[in-house]
C-alpha cells in the first residue's frame, strides 16, 4: 500500500479486519518491521485521539516518531501556487513537503475542510500535495472530505459489537454550535457503503452530503423512521454541502439530539460517536453514559486501525 485516503486504499475489507483483530490479540507482533523507519504526523489542525492513536500504533510496530503542529513552532505556511508572498507565511507548502519527505519514511496529514471554496475543499489540495511532493507514502489523519481511520475503528467496532450478520446501521445528523466538516459522516457513509449492512442516513432537509459518499444508501428526513429497528445509531453533526449554503449552520434544532426518546424505537441499538462529543446537543447524557454506549471501545479501536494502515504502509517499503 503506497497510501491511505479512502476505503479503496484498503482493499478487502474481510482481509482488513481479520488482520486487525490478529493485531488486537498481539499489538506488538510486528514490532521489527518499523524498527529504523520513521513516521512524520503532520497537524494542520487540533487532535486528541488521532495524535495519541497513530503514536501508538507506530510504537507499535517499532518506528520512531517525529510530530510536526504546523500551527504551533513552525513557520507559517502559504499553500496556493501564484500567490505573491508579502505577507505572515514566509514558507511555500512545495519547498516544506519535500523537506519534511527528507526526514521520515512515512507521512501522515491532519488538516480540514477551510469552508471557503467548496472546490478546493473538495480537491483535497493540501493532502494531494504531500502525495505529489513529499516522494513518501501518505495517509489520511483527517482531510477535508474523508477521516478513514477513524471510520476503519468504527468498521471493527461495529464488527465486534454486532448480533446480526447484516446489521441496521444509522447515521443521524445532530446539532451542534460551530460549523463541521463532512469529512466524518462522509468517509464513515463511503465505508458503510463498502459493507452489505442495511445504512440509513437521517438528518434534516439542506444537510443532504455529496451523492458520491451516500451510494445506495437509504435517506430519511424523519429521524424517528430511521432509528425504528437500529443495531447501531451512528451520531454526528455537519454543516450544509449544496449550493450556496456550503459551509453554512442551517440548523440547530435540538429535537435531534439524541435521548431516550430516539433509542426507545431501535433494536436495543449500540450509541457511536467519533468524539469529541457536545453533552445534550449531540447526545443526551443518559444515552452516552448507558450501557449502549460504545464510544470508548470506538475510540480504543482507533490504534488498532492505524496499526493495520502503517504496517501495510511499512510492508510496502520493502
Amino acid at each position: 500500500m503506497k497510501k491511505f485516503t479512502c476505503v479503496q486504499d484498503i482493499g478487502d475489507l474481510k482481509i482488513a479486519l481479520a488482520e486487525a483483530f490478529e493485531i488486537k490479540k498481539d499489538r506488538f507482533k510486528y514490532v521489527e518491521l518499523g524498527r529504523n523507519k520513521t513516521l512524520m504526523m503532520i497537524f494542520f489542525n487540533s487532535s486528541l485521539r488521532t495524535r495519541l492513536s497513530t503514536q501508538k500504533a507506530a510504537l507499535n510496530l517499532g518506528m520512531n516518531v517525529i510530530v510536526l503542529d504546523i500551527n504551533q513552532g513552525a513557520w507559517k505556511l502559504e499553500t496556493e501556487r501564484g500567490v505573491i508572498m508579502d505577507g505572515d507565511k514566509p514558507e511555500h507548502l512545495l519547498e516544506a513537503i519535500p523537506v519534511m519527505g527528507c526526514y521520515c519514511d512515512i507521512i501522515g496529514v491532519r488538516s480540514f475542510a477551510r469552508f471557503e471554496n467548496r472546490d478546493y475543499d473538495y480537491e483535497e489540495v493540501i493532502i494531494n500535495q504531500f502525495i505529489k511532493y513529499s516522494g513518501r507514502p501518505v495517509f489520511s489523519m483527517e482531510a477535508a472530505t474523508r477521516h478513514p481511520l477513524q471510520s476503519f475503528a468504527d468498521l471493527i467496532t461495529i464488527e465486534e459489537y454486532k448480533k446480526t450478520a447484516r446489521p441496521k446501521v444509522v447515521m443521524t445528523w445532530a446539532p451542534h454550535p460551530r460549523p463541521l466538516p463532512q469529512a466524518v459522516p462522509n468517509s464513515f457513509a463511503e465505508w458503510m457503503n463498502a459493507t452489505d449492512y442495511d445504512f440509513v442516513i437521517t438528518h434534516p432537509e439542506g444537510y443532504e452530503l455529496d451523492p458520491k459518499f451516500v451510494g445506495r444508501a437509504k435517506v430519511e428526513y424523519d429521524q424517528m423512521k430511521a432509528f425504528e429497528g437500529a443495531d447501531f445509531i451512528y451520531a454526528k453533526n455537519w454543516v450544509a454541502y449544496t449550493g450556496d449554503n456550503y459551509g453554512q449552520i442551517l440548523s440547530k434544532d435540538r429535537e435531534w439530539t439524541v435521548s431516550d426518546r430516539q433509542m426507545a424505537v431501535t433494536n436495543h441499538a449500540y450509541f457511536m460517536h467519533c468524539l469529541p462529543v457536545r453533552r445534550n446537543m449531540i447526545v443526551t447524557d443518559d444515552v452516552i453514559e448507558s450501557p449502549q454506549s460504545i464510544v470508548i471501545p470506538e475510540a480504543a479501536n482507533r490504534e488498532i486501525s492505524a496499526t493495520v494502515v502503517l504496517k501495510r504502509l511499512l510492508e510496502g517499503l520493502q
